[in-house]
C-alpha cells in the first residue's frame, strides 16, 4: 500500500512537471498555431498561405521559406517590408522578376495561382518573417 502510493506521488509530481515544462497556461489567439515548417505562429490566413507556398513556392524558395540552391530564402532582410513591399511578391507571382539581388536567375512567373491565393502566400511569408525578427524596430503594413 505504501509503495503504491509513492508511486502516484512520483507519477504525480512528474505529470506536474512536464506540465510546467510545456507552458501549461496557453495564451495565442485560437486561430493562431504553430507551423511545423516555419516555427511561426499563423493565422488561418497564414496556414492557408503556408500550403499554397509548399506547393508553388518552397521548390526554388524552400520550406519554411528558407531558400534552396534554385532559389533565394525570403527571410534575408533584403526581402523586409520596408524594402520588398507586398505589392513586390505580388508582382512577381503574377508576372515574374528579373534577378537584381541575388545569381540564382530570373523568376518566372507562377501560374496558376489565384489572387486569393497570392495574398495568403504573402501573409505567410510576412508571418514567418515577423517570427524570425524580420519586422524589428518598425511596424510595416502588410495583408495581414
Amino acid at each position: 500500500m505504501k509503495a503504491s502510493l509513492v508511486a502516484f506521488g512520483v507519477a504525480t509530481i512528474a505529470a506536474l512537471l512536464a506540465i510546467a515544462a510545456c507552458g501549461g497556461d496557453d495564451t495565442s489567439t485560437p486561430t493562431a498555431t504553430e507551423s511545423s515548417a516555419s516555427g511561426a505562429r499563423l493565422s488561418d490566413m497564414g496556414r492557408a498561405g503556408e500550403s499554397v507556398f509548399n506547393a508553388n513556392c518552397s521548390v526554388c524558395h524552400g520550406v519554411g521559406a528558407v531558400g534552396t540552391k534554385q532559389g533565394p530564402p525570403l527571410l534575408d532582410r533584403v526581402y523586409h517590408p520596408g524594402h520588398h513591399p507586398d505589392a513586390s511578391f505580388r508582382n512577381a507571382v503574377r508576372n515574374g522578376v528579373r534577378s537584381h539581388h541575388w545569381e540564382f536567375g530570373d523568376m518566372a512567373p507562377v501560374p496558376g495561382v489565384s489572387a486569393d491565393e497570392i495574398e495568403e502566400v504573402i501573409c505567410y511569408v510576412r508571418e514567418t518573417q515577423r517570427a524570425n525578427g524580420l519586422f524589428e524596430g518598425g511596424v510595416y503594413s502588410t495583408v495581414c
